[in-house]
């Protein structure tokens, strides 16, 4: 591999980690982010965003790269104000979530300590009582320590994360790096500098959600901090897709 190709991947490398920068990535990333109170979660978060933006972005250069396609101005417009859509239903969601009462701790209790035992993730009950009178049982089930770690529970934003990503791979200043593809002889050299590409990405937007994934897991243990993140979260995604789309249409 000559120079050529070596500083069209370094170069790669680092478009992808300055393509984690752009506001509308950031903007989204934080809408979905900032619904998680554990740190790990909340710069997973990233990490899936950058995974889904990878994968659309290699299989559409390769489709590219192997069909001799341009991308005309009309279908690059179009899928940037999906872009803009996106972050107001992103924005539209976390209103929701500031509209909902932050959680509280139910006036149920254990009659008594107990062992899930193994293997962990089985149907069982426990004796409960209510209201301290009446007392009777409740069959649930423990999801594995692995499960709950990678997210095994209700609202957890690793799907979205992926489509966000997903669609952000199409738009935006991804662009430029199908620019590049047209200097690249070899098509396995093209195709792995959209991989590296990508991985700058996914490094660059995990480091950058780890970053706001700290502060906001540590608000997020007051119910009112809840509220007012998602409400903040919400309006500035909102506010961000119609200018981001007006940007487009005007």
């Amino acid at each position: 591999m000559d120079a050529a190709p070596l500083s069209a991947l370094a170069l790669g490398f680092l478009l992808g980690l300055q393509h984690a920068t752009d506001a509308d990535h950031l903007v989204a990333v934080a809408t979905i982010m900032t619904r998680e109170r554990r740190f790990a979660n909340g710069a997973l978060v990233g990490a899936l965003w950058g995974a889904g933006h990878m994968t659309t972005l290699t299989i559409v250069g390769a489709i590219i790269i192997g069909l001799k396609l341009t991308v005309t101005t009309a279908v690059s417009d179009g899928l940037e104000l999906a872009v803009a859509a996106m972050l107001i239903a992103l924005g539209v969601l976390r209103l929701r979530d500031a509209a909902r009462e932050p959680d509280t701790v139910p006036a149920v209790h254990l009659v008594a300590d107990h062992d899930h035992g193994r293997p962990a993730g089985v149907v069982h009950t426990h004796a409960h009582v209510h209201g301290g009178e009446h007392e009777h049982e409740h069959p649930h089930v423990h999801p594995a320590g692995w499960l709950t770690g990678l997210g095994w529970r209700r609202g957890w934003p690793a799907g979205r994360a992926l489509v966000v990503g997903a669609v952000h791979g199409l738009a935006g200043s991804a662009a430029i790096s199908l620019l590049v593809l047209t200097t690249l002889s070899s098509t396995a050299t093209a195709v792995l500098y959209l991989v590296i590409f990508g991985i700058g990405t996914i490094i660059g937007m995990t480091l950058l959600t780890a970053v706001m994934a700290y502060p906001v897991s540590m608000a997020l243990r007051y119910g009112r901090a809840q509220r007012a993140i998602a409400l903040c979260a919400g309006i500035g995604s909102i506010a961000f897709g119609l200018f981001y789309g007006y940007r487009l249409i005007q």
